[in-house]
């Protein structure tokens, strides 16, 4: 007869069985009896957050930055509604996250009892799948169940509440791997031979084409990052990316447009509207990307190769769809070119000389420039020395959500997959300080930068006392402007100069904060201080904030006005006179 264990028991040889290092949480009375029982498993360590939300993107970083599925471990009622704002989050950017929540004794569940609330319910929308544990001897079979829906197909978060009887309830544990579980409705299917020369025939057939990449190359693991590359050498062809693909491809070859969509290179945008051949490789079309659906790319053949049935045709319609993991397909793709196409490259580069020739136009308008000053620090001055003085070391990035996201995103060039987490679909504020502890934790001893707004970084700052308690340095690099930026220029743009409520009007001394949380505090106000004091942050071997005092009024350009197509871009104030349209409405 096998062993019974208890439900806490089964809780962590799950875990141990799932090869889990690290979970990150908050204790409370649902879930005592599995927190009791952590001290009988010393190859689990565990981070204690903050707040749950701080717990949920911590554990996104650290499954983000080490490809490995994150783990949250939270109380019942308030503790599972606080994490909602993470699941939201790895949902929208496919983030294997498997959450285990408590919840209040089953005779007790539907009576308002303390701490109750329909955890299953609430989060429904917002993961890949939920349970509700009834049963002792369901336990075991549940999670590991949780850890292959979270990590197979689109990867994404799951849940897995556990009533508080359960977890002292005695049950067989038993771990066998699912080998019929369907994901996202249908199995991967291979693609064709015949499928593979249509994909190839149209490219041939192109003499404007781009590829269009997204986070679905990074989730397919470093092989696809690698033959992503060996593709773009063997066609010559121009790529650009989403915000979530950065470092798919190297940000620093030429073949690279630079990102692309609302705050995308002049280039990238362009291109992506008059290519007559668009490849998109592991990316959704988001409405941050396509802008006005019906302008487009209007003349453009469509190809989008997706791990996930469901992104397929959902707001762009295709004129090839291949529903394939990017790492098989590629692998599968690069072998045919081998057979077929040898001399592809030759024998195309002279369709696409025109095109390249355009681009070169198109990047002579260098987007990206900014009029620098020698007595204020400009926010994408301070980002490009960041990037100058990091780029020779392993950095690892993550940030808030804002105008120093887009910045980041603009002038930090990635050259390696995983390097760069940042809060996309669900764009969260407080993002990027927990993530940075999770990616302190998967790789220890590198450097680990949040660049941060002083708005964003104040929603989850008690998440310093985590870094300090682990010992853990991470930096915090904090545009500091004194207005939630990207708020205040919508504002600027679009509602007359009407800055209602995006001022900041009591921001804390960052440098007093830090040194209270018992980290280091660092302040730049002028161009000249900041490569030295970037210098001292950085060889400090204990959690530093940086409060970097920049140009209050600097705008974050390029921008596609809400409503406008690839091609009417802004590309700086200059431009702030042109009429943009705000949602039918035409301002001045």
């Amino acid at each position: 007869m096998p062993k019974l264990l208890s439900g806490a028991e089964i809780v962590f040889k799950a875990l141990e069985d799932q090869k889990v290092e690290y979970i990150f949480g908050y204790p409370g009375g649902a879930v005592l009896p599995i927190y009791d029982e952590l001290k009988n498993h010393k190859t689990i360590k565990h981070i204690l957050a903050r707040h749950e939300q701080g717990a949920g993107h911590a554990a996104e970083g650290y499954a983000r930055s080490s490809g490995k599925p994150g783990v949250v471990l939270v109380t019942s009622g308030p503790g599972a509604t606080n994490v909602v704002t993470a699941l939201a989050d790895a949902y929208m950017d496919s983030i294997p996250l498997v959450c285990i929540s408590g919840q209040v004794p089953t005779h007790l569940i539907g009576t308002d009892a303390f701490q109750e609330c329909d955890t299953t319910g609430i989060t429904r929308p917002c993961t890949k799948y939920n349970w509700l544990v009834k049963d002792i001897n369901d336990l075991a079979k549940i999670l590991h169940i949780a850890f292959e829906v979270a990590t197979s197909g689109r990867p994404g978060p799951v849940l897995v509440d556990i009533p508080k009887d359960i977890q002292f309830k005695k049950g067989t544990y038993e771990f066998k791997k699912n080998k019929n579980l369907k994901l996202n409705g249908s199995k991967n299917k291979k693609i064709s031979e015949k499928e593979l020369d249509q994909f190839i025939e149209m490219m041939k057939k192109s003499s404007k084409p781009i590829f269009y990449t997204g986070g679905g190359v990074i989730n397919s693991g470093p092989e696809a990052s690698k033959l992503l590359r060996e593709l773009v050498s063997i066609t010559g062809f121009p790529i650009t990316s989403t915000l979530q693909g950065l470092g798919a491809f190297p940000g620093s070859d030429s073949n690279f447009l630079g990102m692309l969509g609302m705050h995308g290179t002049y280039e990238a945008n362009n291109a992506m509207h008059d290519c007559d051949l668009m490849i998109n490789i592991g990316a959704r079309f988001d409405d941050r990307i396509t802008g006005k659906i019906d302008e487009f790319s209007p003349k453009s053949k469509k190809i989008h190769v997706d791990i996930d049935p469901s992104s397929i045709g959902k707001n762009v319609k295709v004129d090839l769809a291949l529903v394939s993991d990017v790492n098989t397909f590629l692998s599968n793709l690069i072998k045919r070119f081998k057979v077929k196409n040898k001399n592809f490259i030759d024998v195309n580069k002279k369709n696409i000389d025109k095109w390249w020739k355009q681009i070169d136009k198109w990047r002579e308008k260098k987007s990206l420039g900014f009029i620098n000053s020698n007595k204020t620090i400009k926010p994408q001055f301070a980002v490009q020395r960041l990037y100058e003085l990091t780029k020779n070391r392993e950095t690892y990035i993550t940030t808030e959500v804002g105008q120093h996201q887009m910045w980041a995103a603009q002038h930090y060039k990635f050259d390696e997959p995983n390097r760069w987490m940042t809060s996309g679909g669900l764009g969260t504020m407080g993002f990027g300080l927990p993530a940075a502890i999770g990616v302190q934790i998967a790789h220890p001893g590198k450097l680990v930068i949040d660049i941060a707004g002083e708005a964003s970084v104040l929603m989850t700052m008690q998440e310093m006392s985590t870094a300090v308690q682990y010992k853990l340095p991470i930096k915090i690099f904090i545009l500091n402007n004194e207005y939630m930026g990207m708020v205040r220029q919508w504002q600027e743009l679009l509602h007359e100069k009407n800055y209602s409520e995006s001022y900041t009007a009591a921001l804390p001394d960052f440098v007093k904060l830090a040194e209270a949380y018992g980290c280091v505090g660092i302040r730049a106000t002028k161009p000249s201080e900041l490569d030295e004091k970037i210098n001292e942050m950085m060889n400090t071997d204990r959690p530093v904030i940086f409060d970097c005092l920049v140009d209050k009024m600097e705008n974050c350009y390029p921008m596609i006005p809400s409503g406008k197509a690839h091609n009417q871009m802004l590309l700086g104030p200059e431009d702030e006179k042109e009429e943009i349209s705000a949602e039918g409405k035409t301002l001045v």
